[in-house]
């Protein structure tokens, strides 16, 4: 029977973002990070969260450490590796849309299933895990493989499994095998949230209904379909809603937004929210998000969001 505990794994990185002329603001941010964000602060602090990753030995990165254990967020069994360092990124906005640029290659990250039995050990005792393309894309071919077995193995355990693809081109050696990294996720995950133009661009799914049937041959029985400020498609066994954004006039910075929408969800999830009630409450949380610089919002934000009665449109 699976615990209580959460688990996000993935690369926090470090985050300059400008804050006016040549100043920058530095900061912890990464896709699952900021998910895994989301869910502490709006999940019941008795709840054990971890972020399952690794870890160098310079200051930068015990300062990422400390950052996270200030925020109630453990590290489990994640290796703190001699010598290592973390990646790092940085924002640049046009208006509230935002462009990055990376420094990443040797990222202590890229090093996180180097120890099999250690990871297994940080996804035991979980309700839910939480994992992303992004996470696949650092890997190479063989640490991969062991990730997706040591996810396997807590779903078995009774653990739940949720899984954004994220296709970030870039990060890949091909678009192929993008494909078959994330066909092989999917089949070991309960609950999907992709992006619909990252499916288009992945895999030429021409409506978010292509998407959904893709998705449900694979086996994935919770599947919500982002689409930036569009409505979700949200699709539970034989139901199928479409679930409206809510609308921001005037957003400041849209970092993070489908991350924090992810952590929403999976929040309202974790509390008994059908899906379609959770993805409302998401959409909350993503519309406060995109109203601050930054992809990690102060949690007392995301919990006026989450907490907003809301109705159907």
């Amino acid at each position: 029977m699976a615990g209580q505990g959460i688990a996000s794994i993935g690369e926090c990185m470090l985050e300059l973002s400008g804050t006016g002329g040549d100043a920058w603001h530095l900061g912890f941010a990464g896709d699952t990070f900021n998910t895994l964000w989301a869910l502490r602060a709006l999940t019941d602090t008795a709840r054990p969260a971890d972020y399952v990753s690794a870890f160098g030995d310079d200051p930068f990165s015990e300062k990422q450490i400390a950052f996270m254990r200030d925020a109630g967020i453990g590290i489990a069994g994640s290796p703190v590796i001699p010598g290592a360092r973390p990646g790092l990124y940085a924002i640049t906005l046009t208006g509230a849309e935002r462009s990055f640029t990376y420094w990443r290659a040797d990222a202590a990250a890229r090093r996180l299933a180097d120890d099999p039995a250690a990871l297994r050990a940080s996804l035991t005792d979980r309700a839910l895990v939480y994992v992303s393309g992004i996470t696949l894309a650092i890997l190479d071919e063989t640490p991969r493989r062991t990730l997706l077995a040591a996810i396997a193995d807590a779903r078995r355990a009774g653990t739940r499994i949720a899984f954004d693809p994220n296709y970030r081109p870039r990060l890949w050696p091909s678009i192929d095998a993008a494909r078959a990294a994330i066909a092989e996720a999917l089949a070991v995950c309960d609950i999907a949230l992709p992006t619909f133009p990252d499916e288009q661009a992945l895999f030429g799914d021409a409506t978010p209904a292509d998407t959904v049937a893709r998705l449900k041959q694979a086996g994935v029985s919770e599947i919500v379909i982002k689409d930036g400020a569009g409505p979700a498609l949200v699709v539970s066994d034989d139901r199928r809603e479409t679930i409206p954004a809510v609308a921001v006039e005037n957003p400041v910075d849209t970092t993070g937004a489908g991350d924090s929408f992810n952590g929403g969800y999976l929040a309202a999830r974790l509390a008994g929210d059908a899906p379609e009630a959770a993805a409302r409450r998401a959409h909350a949380v993503a519309a406060a998000v995109v109203q601050v610089r930054g992809a990690l919002a102060p949690f007392e934000v995301l919990r006026q969001a989450f907490a907003v009665p809301l109705t159907p449109a």
